[in-house]
């Protein structure tokens, strides 16, 4: 049995190696002090194992084991790290490793790119232009304000007599 799967309780294939791991723990910050104590927080490691394995299957970050720690603290130190500038740090550490092992071909490039619509409303735009519905303004038809007030309406006849008393 794989060690991992007995730490974590997961598949071990939804983990990284721990040569990873290794490469990625220099980069991390330093923990904040704690000076009034209280729960201790959840090891570094544990944290990167579960951001690896939410990585890994796509899952949410509900979604991710409890084994591995709750979602929102796992999502709350990757905010934390990539803030600190962690992820760039190690993309940076890995493309300068891989140039070094194997090199860059810095010959032939892509790029890629989407195209969106976009959204109706900007500030150049404004208000003014805005495309206008259909049911702008709506209207009551005259059978309905009749039933509102109780009565048919009103106002007087086409020819302008009063209605019979």
């Amino acid at each position: 049995m794989h060690p991992y799967t007995l730490e974590f309780g997961v598949d071990p294939d939804f983990l990284p190696p721990e040569s990873l791991w290794l490469a990625v723990e220099p980069l991390l910050p330093e923990p904040k002090p704690r000076p009034k104590g209280g729960r201790p927080p959840m090891p570094n490691r544990t944290a990167f194992f579960a951001m690896f394995y939410l990585m890994r299957t796509g899952c949410q970050w509900k979604a991710i084991p409890r084994s591995l720690g709750a979602g929102s603290t796992v999502h709350d130190r990757f905010q934390a790290w990539q803030k600190a500038g962690v992820f760039q740090e190690l993309w940076t550490t890995g493309l300068l490793e891989y140039n070094t092992d194997i090199g860059l071909d810095f010959e032939w490039q892509s790029l890629d790119g989407c195209i969106t619509k976009a959204p109706l409303e900007s500030p150049a735009w404004g208000r003014a232009n805005r495309p206008q519905s259909h049911r702008s303004g709506q209207k009551r038809h005259k059978t309905a304000s009749s039933y509102r007030s109780g009565g048919p309406s009103n106002r007087s006849r086409r020819n302008g007599s009063e209605p019979p008393r």
